[in-house]
């Protein structure tokens, strides 16, 4: 099973000490990056952390059908379990897929209500409540500072920890705190803001917004291009 002593040794810890204890319950934390350099691949092993010791995680895409995001769940998983030496390895699936759910809504037919409704009924239905939601595929571009406190309102409601990915671009205009303007407008919603960038072969991780601390601690954690994990730079 996924020991303590593995649990401890995930650099997933090191980047919650580096946002002072995780997002926490209630809020919005948004992972910011060019296209293709991992945005999905980083949460989806924030989910499978949280799955596999006993967190019940839900993942909705609005862009991905239910097989695709499983798909890539079982890849982060496999490489997750032999970087670790993951012992009993089917009772660890097993374990991540009891504690996980996927949705999807694909074509337009998404909005915060339906999700609110969804999530209503596997609590109620399912006896499903989850701690942590991925929400990807959610359209930045267009959203307003109401959207955003309207999904911080349910992240709220619900006590979850909500993730969302958000895309930028090499030319894109930056606020004096270096976030892309399309988040910018929106980040009095959000709590935490990670950014992800090219560097030498990895893809590096930074804090741009960590809750309301002034003082942004530096990150020293990276993604591994081969295998698309978190470690330690």
């Amino acid at each position: 099973m996924y020991s303590k002593e593995l649990s401890e040794r995930n650099p997933l810890r090191l980047f919650e000490h580096s946002i002072h204890g995780g997002l926490g319950p209630g809020n919005i934390g948004i992972v910011v990056a060019r296209h293709g350099l991992g945005k999905t691949a980083f949460l989806v092993g924030i989910a499978i952390d949280d799955a596999i010791r006993g967190r019940k995680v839900l993942h909705v895409s609005l862009d991905k059908t239910v097989n695709h995001v499983r798909e890539f769940y079982d890849e982060i998983f496999m490489d997750l379990a032999h970087s670790t030496n993951l012992e009993d390895l089917g009772s660890a699936r097993l374990e991540m897929e009891r504690h996980r759910m996927i949705h999807t809504y694909v074509g337009g037919t998404y909005s915060t209500d339906k999700l609110r409704q969804s999530i209503q009924f596997l609590k109620d239905i399912a006896h499903f409540e989850p701690a942590c939601l991925i929400l990807q595929g959610f359209g930045f571009e267009q959203a307003t500072l109401a959207d955003l406190e309207a999904l911080r309102k349910l992240a709220s409601e619900f006590n979850v920890e909500l993730w969302m990915t958000a895309p930028t671009h090499r030319d894109a205009a930056l606020d004096d705190r270096g976030i892309p303007a399309s988040l910018s407008k929106l980040a009095p919603a959000i709590a935490v803001i990670v950014q992800m960038a090219d560097d030498n072969g990895s893809v590096k991780l930074s804090l741009l917004k960590d809750h309301d601390n002034p003082n942004v601690a530096k990150l020293t954690l990276a993604l591994d291009p081969s295998t698309m994990l978190l470690v330690k730079k």
